[in-house]
C-alpha cells in the first residue's frame, strides 16, 4: 500500500495540535498526513464540528484514518462528527494524546495498516516514563 494512514489531532487548543504536529513531522516524516483540528474556528479555545468533519476528509487518503482527541468536549463532538458522518476506515482512538499520537504516526509511517495504527497508539496508554 502506498498510502499511509492519517492521523487527526483534535484539541481545545490550535497551538497545543500544531507542536504535535511539528514533532510528529519530525519522528515520522514519510508521507503521514497529520491534520489538526483544533480550537474553534475564531481561533479561541474549544472544539468545532466543522473543523473535525474538514480534517478527517483532509487526512483520508484511502488507508484509514486515526482520530485522536485531547479530553472532554473533543471526544464528544469528535463521536458526535463520526456518527453524523460516517467514513469507512475512520477510528476514533482512545489513547494519551501525545503519546498516542506518536506511536500512530511511527507505525504508519513504516506502513501499517490502520488496525496496526490503532493498536500502537492504544498500546502508549503503557508506556512508562521512569
Amino acid at each position: 500500500m502506498s498510502e499511509h494512514v492519517g492521523i487527526v489531532l483534535v484539541s481545545h487548543s490550535a497551538r497545543l495540535a500544531d507542536g504535535l504536529r511539528e514533532l510528529l513531522a519530525e519522528l515520522a516524516p514519510d508521507g503521514v498526513r497529520v491534520v489538526v483540528a483544533a480550537g474553534t474556528e475564531d481561533g479561541g479555545l474549544g472544539t468545532s464540528y466543522e473543523l473535525i468533519a474538514r480534517a478527517v476528509a483532509a487526512a483520508d487518503g484511502g488507508a484509514g484514518v486515526v482520530v485522536l482527541p485531547d479530553l472532554g468536549s473533543s471526544v464528544l463532538t469528535a463521536v458526535t462528527v463520526l456518527e453524523d458522518e460516517p467514513r469507512p476506515g475512520v477510528r476514533l482512538v482512545d489513547a494519551p494524546f501525545v503519546e498516542g499520537a506518536v506511536a500512530a504516526a511511527v507505525t504508519a509511517s513504516a506502513g501499517a495498516a490502520l488496525a496496526e495504527v490503532v493498536a500502537a497508539a492504544e498500546e502508549a496508554r503503557a508506556f512508562r516514563k521512569l
